[in-house]
């Protein structure tokens, strides 16, 4: 009889190992059917990797997998089989030993440790409801278009992480007076040497700010092979290239970290709305931060037909973490608004369900939803634009017909 974790192990080495040549044909055996996106090129594979149910596969090697978005529509917790997939590097592991993997705290401490599973597992543990975003979630809507994964709107999920604040983790080394940042790397690694290895950091204070934490667990069991096994990094609040997967070191540094991934890669325009003209390059920009607030109607797809008459309308919101205040529907195109009722709170970093009641009379009805957060920010009207496809926020708009 295999114990557990070696049908983890096994499990994680079938999914991944051969994901590119002849290994690829028997992934693409289980693709059911092909989703065409609302926008050019548009047309993916629903794919379903072991683990996961069919989903929308971007690319293969290594594998982005989008959530379809009708899966939003279930409940505030993204399932784990139904949660995003996103590596920057082909080199993923294949194969971990829960016995033997160790995490690495080195750097300006007191005193450098390797922690093993069951170390971690002995320090107080903390539980947090958080979305985790990709950066490039909804890229494809950008216009005019611009280079990078074409996603819609299903590069996120909602879960319970569960783990240790980082805080404690860093407290067992000691950080040392005038360290300044703490930087992370993950078990995944480049292909060729001169690609530079996937690497990312916060600022001390933000390291050690009690959120962010190490989960080892997502709604309440092991995280998924392709979340981050055996243990990742989870930053609330922020898009998920902080978020690093199968996470092995932890550095404490007395400088800025200079990785390529922080230094040039995942920058934002410097400036109030994070923007510039379509087609026009930043002057001056800052690394990414936290999530810009958004809202979404789940339960009416973009072309639907209904009933006309009374309807009900669901969705979700959320945003960086100052909770959700209000979400409000216009079905004129924002001259006026009707506030929804608002669902479960499951805290100020997670999804949040909202509901609504409105008549739609027989005719078309473009119906628009937009959140308001607890620190007053809002969405805009018009979409607002960055060289990278990142941010996206505008009030959606989801035309239908009553009849």
């Amino acid at each position: 009889m295999l114990d557990r974790r070696e049908l983890i192990r096994r499990a994680g080495l079938s999914a991944l190992a051969g994901l590119g040549g002849a290994g690829l044909a028997p992934l693409r055996a289980l693709a059911a059917e092909t989703v065409t996106l609302p926008f050019g090129n548009g047309e993916r594979p629903l794919v379903a990797y072991p683990g996961k149910r069919p989903l929308l596969q971007l690319t293969a090697r290594p594998p982005q997998l989008e959530t379809p978005f009708s899966v939003f529509d279930a409940g505030p917790i993204t399932p784990n089989d139904a949660f995003f997939v996103r590596y920057h590097l082909a080199d993923i592991p294949t194969e971990i030993d829960p016995e033997t993997y160790r995490l690495a705290i080195h750097g300006q401490v007191e005193r450098p440790v390797s922690l093993s599973l069951a170390d971690l597992k002995a320090l107080p543990r903390t539980e947090i409801v958080a979305v985790s975003q990709c950066s490039g979630n909804s890229r494809g809507f950008f216009e005019p278009r611009m280079a990078g994964g074409q996603l819609a709107n299903g590069a996120m999920g909602c879960a319970r992480w569960t783990g240790v604040a980082l805080r404690a983790v860093l407290d067992k080394a000691g950080v040392k007076a005038g360290a300044t940042e703490i930087a992370f790397e993950g078990l995944d690694g480049p292909v060729i040497p001169e690609t530079p290895d996937f690497a990312k950091s916060l600022p001390v204070d933000h390291a050690r700010d009690g959120t962010v934490m190490l989960a080892w667990a997502m709604n309440g069991e092991d995280l998924p092979w392709l979340n981050g096994y055996p243990l990742r990094l989870v930053v609330p609040g922020y898009y998920g290239t902080y978020w690093v997967k199968h996470l092995n070191s932890i550095s404490v540094l007395d400088k800025p970290f200079d990785g390529f991934w922080m230094r040039s890669a995942y920058r934002i325009p410097d400036n109030d709305c994070a923007c510039t003209e379509p087609g026009k390059a930043a002057d001056r920009t800052v690394p990414i931060n936290r999530f810009t607030i958004r809202s979404f109607l789940t339960n009416l797809a973009d072309g639907a037909r209904v009933k006309a008459g009374r309807t009900d309308l669901r969705g979700i919101a959320f945003d960086g973490g100052s909770g959700i205040k209000t979400v409000a529907v216009s079905l004129d195109d924002g001259t006026t608004w009707t506030e929804a009722r608002l669902g479960q709170d499951l805290g100020p970093y997670a999804f949040r369900p909202w509901i609504l009641s409105l008549d739609l009379p027989p005719g078309p009805h473009a119906i628009r939803v937009r959140a308001t957060g607890n620190d007053a920010a809002t969405q805009p009207m018009e979409p607002r634009w960055n060289p990278a496809g990142y941010l996206r926020n505008v009030v959606e708009t989801t035309r239908v017909q009553a009849a």
